[in-house]
């Protein structure tokens, strides 16, 4: 049985530009809470933001997955619980054609990918355990999309803010990206001014 909950808007588009240039190492900065710091991104350079949908899967049945994608909507973050299954793939070529199709942002799983070549060439951008030749199967049995989920410990909400780069992943709610914005911003202001200082006092370095 599928337990489908309505689509929740999340972040505004304001919040989510004032986030277009904020580093997850600089907020980590500020706050441990909301780090994601066990998944992997597929590809570098990456750069993922958006609200999330959250999708919980019952280990070998994805099938759910579907009905999450055809309820995304431009922006959103795909992020799925596999609910402990992380030996198995719930994320591959295909489902990356849909997502592309729908405007998503990004994928965020619990779990492993496959047809990584694939989804390489694409350059969708996704956070993963890594890969995995075992797959999830379409049973039609159960599963969640639009509840909160958890991802190594971390509490995601529909709605939430992801922000995802190189260097790893946060999942913030709209309340605390908020607050957290202006001490963010101000310190990577201070951060270029200090390396264009640096850029003018040693230009071999940037050679």
């Amino acid at each position: 049985m599928f337990d489908i909950r309505p689509r929740v808007s999340g972040a505004s588009p304001e919040l989510l530009d004032r986030y277009r240039e904020v580093g997850t190492s600089t907020l980590g900065h500020f706050t441990d809470l909301g780090a994601i710091t066990d998944l992997m991104p597929l590809c570098h350079p990456i750069r993922l933001l958006g609200s999330a949908l959250t999708v919980r899967i019952p280990h070998l049945d994805g099938s759910v997955i579907r009905q999450a994608l055809e309820m995304a909507e431009t922006g959103d973050v795909l992020v799925i619980d596999v609910a402990g299954d992380e030996r198995r793939a719930c994320w591959g070529e295909l489902r990356t054609y849909a997502a592309l199709g729908k405007g998503l942002a990004g994928v965020v799983t619990s779990g492993r990918v496959t047809d990584t070549a694939g989804l390489i060439r694409l350059g969708l951008p996704i956070y993963s355990r890594g890969a995995s030749p075992l797959t999830t199967r379409s049973l039609k049995l159960e599963g969640e999309v639009n509840l909160t989920v958890a991802i190594d410990g971390v509490a995601i909400s529909p709605g939430d803010l992801i922000v995802g780069d190189d260097d790893g992943l946060f999942a913030l709610t709209p309340a605390r990206a908020e607050a957290l914005l202006e001490p963010v911003l101000d310190k990577q202001a201070r951060e270029a001014t200090r390396r264009r200082e640096l850029m003018a006092a040693h230009p071999e370095w940037w050679r």
